[in-house]
């Protein structure tokens, strides 16, 4: 590929934020406010479990304007939502599903279940009708938090499942990693816990369901995929044809996976809209997402390493429980189950033993969300190497050195079976320390402890996996205006793929990049779509853009060969025109377009690219903050990042991409707290009681590549959507441990640090003093 003014390589800003910011973006409360659809509300559980009756809804249905009311009677013969993960497990023959009604028949078992589905000319006489609706409920016995669903006799979610254990999966071998540790000099231990977050994009979640002339339904709704949703909800669900159900995807405002996932609205939605005959739009709220949507995270780990005197790590052993919710969420037994086969890290490990469960809880069901299981697993290795860093006596950068897998051994197959690509990893910690003048730290330290702070500095060195999977098929057109038009399965929800794709395309034909269309989100324009998750929009989708566009590039010089009277070979493009190297002769490509020799099959081109590997960007985070110990207030006075993404499509695209994860990471570690009392009723159901972090809690990020080309990919990129989250939980928490470990000798401290915790953990050591 070309890098010329408008190519790959370059920091272009996004086209696509143009009408965005004046207002001009279309989300699908935009499409609902604009149509005569009904309004739809839904009657959620106010308890965790319990059973429950709908009595007289004959009444309710009388209300005014109440033109429909959905109930599990009504929804019987629809198919449950859907569970599309596949894992292995152990101790039985396959994954148990249990039943996930698109509405509960008799027994809820979290805060926010689905009960009802009512529809109404106005949301007011809606919500008039919910509130009329006569409920008997029988609270039952709920369990909400991880560990105490996990204890001996905890409140059981399904009866089928003793324990509330959903699964049971294994990695690596157990003799081996117990025959290690047993002649280890060093065994280092901890209990980490990964703290359950909601996920909270800008967006939240809507669809408007219309009634097409054919009497085919039409979806609109913000997803990561229309193909995945409607084949989902189709085939699962509704049990209608695929081709009886189109869904479209307008703007976007956020997804981070989750809006990959079908939800009960959305057939709910469909099949009001065609008992009607009429439009019917339902626009969640917050609380509604927060007690609706599925969360991320909220995992405990033990983990043990093991290392010999030199400090070589031996084996590692790993045991993780991972709440589920009530129910399997789409993907939800894959997020841990998928991470643990990052567990490793950078690192030549000698032994390796890794046991996931899944467990049932009275909560909200658990699925993706930025990173699916691989921030998880970043958190686990570095963290638990800054402790063997600390109780051995090496620094911590020394200890990594030692036991980093080397550039030379690539390609590296793990002890989890994943196989690297490429990475220089000692190569971009030393850039990252350099840059964050980690030699300078003890006098930094000095001058904050001079003025009654705490100073610390933390770093993690990450890996992940991403960019892999199927084809993602892109279909180019050129138009007879000159432009181009591209059609992909991947779905934008703000990563800025017109730009990206745009710049991809006229790498080769050299056209402005307004002059290139990206469509995406609708159903019939293209047979299949795979969507946007675990940052594939470039290395797979980018790649077969790219590979289209070249093709078109051939396509359209062997056309213009012959009206130029030329060579195909002496031809080149040159903005937005075919020309013949050296001399004034040239065919825009709208004249192109136009020739009267031109085919359709002149005119377009596709390509597909299917990975044989994941990509594996990697990179180091580094972090230092204060802390005031008299308030425990931790800020973050530095941060810096070097990554290693392979290659760069656009400079601002990514660092984009990076800040916003390390942002989320941010929250992660330092703010975000999802809490639930002793009956499962979650308290933080708003940004009243839930944090999230402001600009104030941003510190300035230094973001550079030190990229080392992927070799499984043709672009040479890994993915990058979703590293900053990666990376920067384990940076900002070695870094507050560093700076109480200094300060008080306090050598552990789960997320997130909020203040109070970091003042009760202080306070707790000043006690005992």
């Amino acid at each position: 590929m070309v890098e010329a003014k408008f190519g790959v390589g370059q920091p272009h800003k996004r086209i696509e934020d143009a009408a965005l910011l004046v207002g001009g973006g279309r989300y699908v409360a935009d499409a609902a406010a604009t149509s005569d659809a009904f309004a739809a509300y839904v009657v959620r559980s106010p308890h965790a479990h319990a059973r429950f009756t709908l009595n007289d809804v004959d009444s309710v249905r009388a209300m005014p304007g109440v033109r429909l009311v959905l109930t599990a009677a009504e929804t019987a013969d629809l198919g449950s939502m859907p569970m599309a993960a596949t894992i292995t497990i152990v101790g039985e023959d396959r994954l148990a599903v249990p039943p996930h009604p698109v509405l509960a028949e008799d027994t809820v078992r979290h805060v926010g279940d689905a009960v009802a589905f009512i529809v109404a000319e106005t949301l007011d006489q809606a919500r008039d009708a919910a509130e009329a609706m006569e409920i008997h409920w029988e609270p039952l016995p709920a369990v909400a938090e991880l560990a105490a669903a996990a204890a001996e006799g905890a409140p059981v979610v399904w009866a089928e499942r003793p324990g509330n254990v959903a699964f049971t999966s294994e990695f690596g071998h157990a003799d081996a990693c117990q025959a290690a540790f047993a002649k280890a000099t060093h065994v280092v231990r901890l209990r980490l816990v990964n703290n359950r977050l909601v996920t909270n994009y800008i967006e939240p979640r809507g669809v408007l369901a219309e009634v097409e002339e054919s009497g085919r339904i039409r979806l609109t709704l913000g997803s990561q995929g229309s193909h995945t949703l409607r084949n989902a909800i189709a085939d699962k669900v509704l049990n209608w044809d695929r081709e009886d159900l189109r869904v479209i995807t307008p703007d976007v405002g956020g997804g981070f996976g989750t809006k990959m996932f079908p939800f009960c609205e959305y057939p709910l939605a469909a099949l009001a809209a065609k008992l009607l005959g009429h439009g019917v739009a339902w626009i969640g709220d917050r609380n509604e997402h927060f007690q609706g949507d599925s969360h991320g995270r909220d995992n405990i780990t033990d983990v043990a390493l093991a290392l010999d005197g030199e400090g070589r790590f031996l084996a590692l052993e790993v045991d993780t429980l991972s709440n589920m919710g009530a129910f399997l969420a789409y993907y939800g037994p894959y997020i841990p189950w998928g991470g643990a086969s990052m567990l490793p890290g950078v690192y030549r490990i000698g032994a390796f033993h890794a046991r996931v469960r899944g467990i049932y809880s009275h909560t909200v069901p658990v699925d993706a969300y930025r990173g699916a299981g691989r921030p998880e697993a970043a958190y686990v290795i570095e963290r638990i190497v800054d402790a063997a860093a600390r109780q051995i006596g090496i620094a911590p950068e020394e200890l990594r050195r030692r036991n980093f897998i080397p550039p030379d051994a690539m390609p590296y197959r793990t002890n989890t079976g994943r196989l690297y690509d490429s990475g220089e990893f000692d190569g971009h910690m030393t850039r990252a320390l350099a840059v964050a003048d980690y030699a300078g730290f003890p006098s930094r330290a000095a001058k904050a402890g001079a003025g009654g702070k705490l100073r610390g500095i933390g770093f993690a060195c990450y890996i992940e996996a991403c960019g892999g999977g199927g084809a993602e098929p892109a279909f180019l057109t050129l138009e007879a205006d000159g432009g181009v038009t591209v059609k992909i399965g991947s779905q934008a929800s703000g990563q800025g793929h017109q730009t990206a794709y745009a710049q991809l395309v006229s790498a080769e034909l050299q056209l402005p990049l307004e002059r290139v269309r990206v469509l995406q989100g609708d159903t019939d324009d293209l047979p299949s779509g795979s969507g946007t998750g675990g940052s594939r929009s470039i290395p797979i989708g980018g790649a077969a853009v790219a590979g289209a566009a070249r093709k078109m590039s051939e396509n359209l010089k062997r056309l213009g060969a012959d009206a130029l009277e030329a060579d195909a070979a002496d031809l080149e493009f040159l903005d937005g025109a075919l020309v013949v190297a050296g001399t004034d002769r040239r065919l825009t490509l709208a004249e192109l377009a136009n020739l009267p020799a031109a085919t359709p099959e002149d005119l377009r081109a596709t390509d597909a690219f299917s990975a044989p590997e994941a990509t594996y960007p990697n990179g180091t985070h580094v972090c230092e903050v204060e802390i005031d110990p008299d308030t425990g207030a931790v800020e973050i006075v530095g941060y810096v990042v070097v990554d290693d993404f392979g290659a760069t499509v656009n400079p601002l695209l990514l660092a984009g991409q990076v800040h916003g994860g390390i942002v989320q990471g941010i929250g992660q570690a330092l703010l975000e707290r999802t809490v639930f009392d002793d009956e499962g009723q979650l308290l933080t159901a708003s940004f009243m009681d839930y944090a999230l972090p402001r600009a104030a809690d941003v510190p300035d990020i230094h973001f550079e590549t030190r990229n080392v080309r992927c070799r499984t990919n043709p672009l040479g990129v890994k993915g990058a959507g979703e590293a900053g989250t990666i990376g920067s939980c384990p940076a900002v928490m070695n870094a507050v441990v560093d700076a109480l470990w200094r300060g008080h000798g306090i050598d552990h401290l789960d997320m997130p640090a909020t203040p109070a915790a970091v003042f009760d953990a202080i306070s707790r050591v000043r006690a005992a003093a």
